[in-house]
């Protein structure tokens, strides 16, 4: 975070995009913790905004191991838009890393065809 970010938003923005993600604050960052109902939302906004194959090409870049790390857009996050900006915003961005099972790419962001995902699949059966 930024000394002139109000930590206070950032929770707010974040907690629009994963609700019931349990957050923790430090100086320096917000971490959060939760299973895969604090994803569903997010889960949900990807398909409602029809964003799917930029998702995954966002997700897909940002794989490192078992996480996704990606960037967020501040402004679009603070009324439940998901906008991943081509690099760091003059403002900042939200810089995101989500941990868990191989298949969590599949599941956030399946591959589409005419912008209808192929298959869905579950999260629950892996985690």
């Amino acid at each position: 975070m930024r000394p002139t970010e109000s930590p206070e938003k950032v929770a707010s923005a974040l907690e629009i995009l994963f609700p019931g993600i349990a957050l923790e604050a430090t100086e320096e960052r917000i971490e959060g913790r939760g299973g895969a109902e604090a994803l569903s939302t997010f889960h949900r906004l990807l398909r409602e905004q029809r964003i799917l194959d930029t998702a995954r090409s966002v997700f897909l870049a940002g794989r490192v191991g078992d996480a996704l790390q990606f960037r967020l857009n501040k402004q679009a996050a603070t009324v439940g838009r998901i906008s991943f900006p081509p690099g760091e915003e003059p403002l900042g961005s939200i810089h995101v890393e989500i941990r868990g099972p191989e298949i969590l790419v599949d599941w956030l962001a399946p591959q589409t065809f005419d912008g209808k995902p192929v298959e869905e699949i579950g999260l629950e059966d892996h985690v």
